[in-house]
């Protein structure tokens, strides 16, 4: 066992030199990291944009719905920059992006409206602009129930019921709705929370295909062996080791950024999470050292941990649930550590659970840790017979 801690050792300290002569290393471990630390929770650092550009195009012009614009205009996420003469102008406006959204109230609508018939409100947004889009469409529909319920009240008020009367036919039930675990509707905290491990996690996979497969594309993959004495495992633990140190400082970083500089909501304290960080780093190692032992080329092997990172952003789940993919992509969403990553953030920052509720999760970070034992030995026959496939 001493052999072989010796041998790690070694290889360790061969594995830093080469780091240190590649300012490709410094690049993708350490600045590229940050950037996208420091890039991404500045970007959203306001929580939630406010003050969107939108348009109206007002044909009625009336005390009722120049009060529905002043009412819109006063919510947090939109701000009325323009009002426009006719449909054709807001329109035109919206494609060229100058706003996001347009309200449109119709000639006659507080007429229809004195007369209790069902006047036509309008309003359309540029889903091309996913958040945004969301966002107005939400403050829209809330104003036109708005305007609608303040109709109905000053009619029913007119006719002698009283407020209380008026309101409990209006909304017979009271709605009470809570956001549980992100109550601030924060983007950062729903954002970040996944976007910073997953950005890291693709850097550790690339790092990982590169230094493995440059081994065998400079020539010195026998060598790599020679110093572990040919044991294929021993070779990849000294190989990754300095590199899993170095990720795991840097996923170290972000948790306590996120959750100590930041204060992103962390119900179960901060051991739980830098645990699956820290698993999440060699769990990304295991994955990307088990394609580097199948594919011997480094271009198809870092094409296919890049579209395997890429694909993570959608398919762990935080955009988008699991359960309500076709089964194809529910079963293929077992097969992405970052998923897990995200199941032990669920579970252990937002709603505190016990530990024993995350087992599983970590046991599957831990499996695809130990996922290249599979096909390591692939990775020895490649690098003892010299053939690099480009």
């Amino acid at each position: 066992m001493s052999v072989r801690k010796s041998r790690i050792y070694i290889l360790g300290r061969r594995e830093l030199g080469r780091m240190t002569k590649r300012p490709i290393y410094l690049l993708a471990m350490i600045c590229a990291p940050l950037f996208c630390f420091i890039f991404f929770t500045t970007l959203m650092d306001e929580g939630l944009p406010s003050n969107i550009p939108a348009g109206v195009v007002d044909e009625d012009n009336t005390s009722l719905s120049r009060q529905i614009l002043r009412n819109l205009d006063s919510f947090q996420q939109t701000e009325i920059v323009q009002q426009y003469s006719n449909f054709s102008e807001a329109r035109s406006a919206m494609q060229e992006g100058k706003i996001y959204a347009f309200y449109y109230i119709p000639a006659g609508t507080t007429e229809k409206t004195l007369r209790s018939e069902q006047p036509s409100i309008s309003f359309y947004t540029n889903a091309s602009y996913l958040i945004a889009a969301s966002l107005m469409y939400r403050d829209m529909t809330m104003m036109s129930e708005y305007a609608a319920a303040g109709v109905g009240r000053e009619t029913m008020m007119a006719r002698g019921y009283t407020m209380d009367q008026a309101m409990g036919f209006l909304q017979p039930i009271r709605i009470d709705m809570r956001a549980v675990g992100n109550p601030w509707l924060n983007y950062s905290i729903y954002l970040n929370n996944t976007l910073l491990p997953a950005a890291l996690m693709l850097m550790i996979m690339l790092v990982t295909v590169f230094s493995v497969h440059t081994e065998l594309k400079d020539g010195t993959s026998y060598e790599w062996l020679d110093e572990a004495d040919g044991n294929i495992v021993v070779a990849a633990i000294g190989k990754l080791l300095p590199q899993t140190v170095i990720f795991s400082v840097m996923s170290c970083l972000y948790l306590i950024w996120l959750y100590g500089f930041l204060g992103f909501p962390l119900r179960s304290g901060l051991l739980p999470m830098l645990l699956a960080a820290v698993m999440l780093v060699m769990a990304s190692q295991g994955f990307a050292l088990f394609i580097s032992s199948a594919i011997p080329s480094l271009r198809w092997a870092l094409s296919l941990c890049t579209l395997w990172g890429v694909l993570s952003f959608p398919i762990c789940g935080f955009s988008f649930p699991v359960m309500a993919m076709p089964p194809a992509l529910q079963a293929l969403s077992y097969f992405f550590p970052l998923r897990y990553y995200f199941l032990i953030y669920v579970d252990q920052a937002l709603n505190g659970l016990s530990l024993s509720y995350s087992v599983w999760y970590y046991t599957a970070l831990l499996g695809f840790m130990m996922l290249p034992l599979t096909d390591i030995r692939l990775l020895k026959r490649t690098a003892l017979k010299y053939e690099y496939t480009y």
